[in-house]
């Protein structure tokens, strides 16, 4: 017999918390058998295979390995697992979540009749003075639609084409799932019985650097959905372009020789970086490392910011700003 729904799991090189992920859904309160695990691993490591077999040889529900070969990323790994899926229903969660008991109940009860996709609820518990990041992170919770979460029935995967697998980072992908299905006429509901636990993952100092990569994925989404991108997305951050500029007109007057004009740039861009600053300081983490992270990194994010939006733009050739 086919399994009701198929369980799509893409991991990258994260094993600890991949175990922990696949002991949770062999905990689910569905019967095992109807219900099976697709564990999609984009790094094609012999050690993660070892691993999820070493799981599927005692675990209640069959588990299943797929190693991604061709395109990479969350976008690419989760388009093998459905594609190689049994059931007529998907369900998709990430490595490092811990999918609730009920969760794959409350999301067969809510993809049912006439519901053809659905989201469930997402759960990242912070610490009283969460740090930027951490508390960045938990925004997640509040997203409509995300692939921590969310279930979808075969024939709207097939009718939309799954997941972009342009989208090479795990950003907006989900988004542009969500508007595609809204675009075909999809009844799209929310699952709230359906819980996943998403703690939020430790990261390097200064992350919030590196993760402005992501932004030029925001182009390609524009480019796709410009009505619902507008509709729904925040804009780009209106204060980094007057950052950028100050910063830029006060190089030009010191390289110009305008000790004035330098000082003046100077102190407008000093007093929208120590904004900037202050503004995510307020109500998290003050320890000494924390604010020292804060300070050098708000005065280099709308520059980062801004370079890999217009890198999006040139890449998708979508004008917008």
């Amino acid at each position: 017999m086919k399994p009701r729904i198929s369980v799509v799991v893409p991991t990258y090189r994260r094993q600890d918390v991949l175990q922990r992920c696949l002991a949770a859904l062999d905990q689910q309160d569905l019967d095992p058998d109807q219900y099976e695990v697709l564990v999609c691993d984009d790094a094609a490591e012999p050690a993660t295979r070892q691993l999820v077999e070493a799981i599927a040889s005692r675990s209640k529900c069959p588990v299943r390995y797929l190693a991604v070969t061709g395109n990479h990323g969350p976008a690419a790994a989760r388009n093998v697992g459905w594609r190689a899926a049994e059931a007529e229903c998907l369900a998709f969660t990430d490595d490092d979540c811990i999918p609730q008991p009920g969760w794959l109940t409350g999301g067969l009860a809510a993809i049912g009749s006439p519901a053809d996709a659905a989201w469930g609820k997402l759960e990242m518990p912070l610490p009283p003075r969460p740090t930027d990041y951490e508390r960045d992170a938990a925004g997640l919770a509040q997203a409509v639609f995300v692939t921590a979460n969310c279930f979808c029935r075969r024939t709207v995967l097939e009718a939309v084409e799954g997941f972009d697998e342009r989208f090479t980072a795990a950003w907006r992908e989900d988004s542009d799932l969500y508007f595609s299905l809204l675009e075909h006429g999809f009844c799209v509901r929310h699952a709230p019985a359906a819980v996943v636990l998403h703690p939020v993952r430790a990261a390097r100092w200064a992350v919030s650097l590196r993760q402005q990569r992501k932004t030029l994925f925001n182009a390609l989404l524009y480019k796709k959905h410009r009505r619902l991108y507008r509709e729904r997305i925040c804009a780009f951050p209106r204060g980094y372009y007057a950052s950028v500029a100050s910063l830029t007109a006060g190089i030009g007057a010191a390289v110009c020789g305008q000790p004035i004009w330098f000082l003046i740039a100077f102190a407008i861009w000093f007093v929208l970086t120590m904004e900037f600053c202050l503004r995510r300081l307020r109500g998290a983490s003050l320890a000494p490392t924390h604010v020292a992270e804060m300070l050098v990194t708000s005065a280099l994010i709308p520059s980062l910011s801004l370079f890999w939006h217009a890198r999006g733009v040139w890449k998708f050739r979508a004008f917008f700003f």
